[in-house]
């Protein structure tokens, strides 16, 4: 049984959080720098070669990519083997996360965005609660994978509970005409994580996960959702709103679809975007 500290957690909360807003990842840079070769608008050119420029004194300069610096969204993987133990005044898991991000965002001069109450707006006044979903899986591992989540794109990301009838052509139209509607609002050019199947609720969880699991870029193991990941990102950099809604080709970086069993009555699609500045961080403690 391995044995892991909650005051190591708050400190690796601490560091990654700061981290991943400061230093974009290699992927989405590589992705960004092909989409940059091939954008056929001048404007739309010259504000990639600016965003590329900003994640560059971001990652020297160790400030913030955006100065929306999200909601801190958790995916955590622990092992029924793990063992936790309190020390630091820390009581449990949830608590080291929360005092993980309390003092990272303070550390790193990171706003702070969410607020106690939906309707009365007190801001919390240091970016916690934290939101974290649970996964208990076999053995010894603790895998965390952190996002920082801005309000731009996620204000734009939509769900719809299809009739199986309904068929694949309406929901490809449906994640298209979601991007669509988003425009330059969600910061363009975009990441599509497509969650199918599910619930209600799970199918909107599957969406955020489908920008997480895998390299920005690659494609789904099953050909037949490749596939769809394909025709997507075609139809979506067909609709020209292109880098910051300014007009182009790079309207997305990449669609990633994930799916999960249902109920044999109904078809759940949900769309969750991801703007180009995808601070995203996993690490296993």
């Amino acid at each position: 049984m391995k044995t892991i500290s909650l005051g190591k957690v708050r400190d690796t909360i601490k560091d990654i959080v700061q981290k991943a807003n400061f230093d974009l990842q290699d992927d989405v840079l590589a992705l960004i720098k092909k989409m940059q070769a091939k954008e056929e608008s001048p404007t739309g050119k010259e504000v990639l070669r600016q965003i590329l420029e900003n994640a560059k004194i971001a990652r020297e300069e160790k400030i913030p990519l955006c100065q929306d610096t999200g909601l801190a969204v958790f995916f955590v993987e622990l092992g029924e083997d793990v063992k936790l133990q309190k020390e630091c005044g820390l009581f449990s898991l949830r608590h080291a996360i929360n005092e993980g991000v309390r003092a990272g965002y303070a550390e790193g001069y990171l706003r702070n965005s969410v607020v106690g109450d939906p309707l009365q707006r007190n801001n919390t006044g240091d970016n916690t609660p934290a939101f974290i979903h649970w996964e208990l899986v076999p053995g010894d591992t603790f895998k965390v994978t952190f996002i920082a989540k801005g309000a731009g794109a996620e204000n734009m990301s939509a769900v719809r509970m299809f009739a199986p009838a309904d068929g694949i052509e309406s929901i490809e139209d449906f994640v298209v005409e979601t991007v669509d509607k988003a425009g330059p609002n969600a910061c363009p050019p975009v990441i599509v994580g497509v969650g199918l199947g599910g619930n209600f609720e799970y199918s909107t969880l599957l969406s955020k996960k489908a920008l997480l699991r895998r390299p920005v870029g690659s494609h789904n193991r099953d050909k037949f959702y490749a596939q769809m990941e394909r025709r997507l990102l075609e139809r979506i950099n067909n609709l020209g709103i292109g880098p910051q809604g300014l007009g182009g080709r790079c309207t997305a970086l990449a669609v990633h679809v994930e799916t999960f069993p249902c109920h044999i009555a109904s078809m759940p699609a949900a769309v969750n975007i991801q703007c180009h500045s995808h601070r995203v961080i996993r690490i296993v403690i």
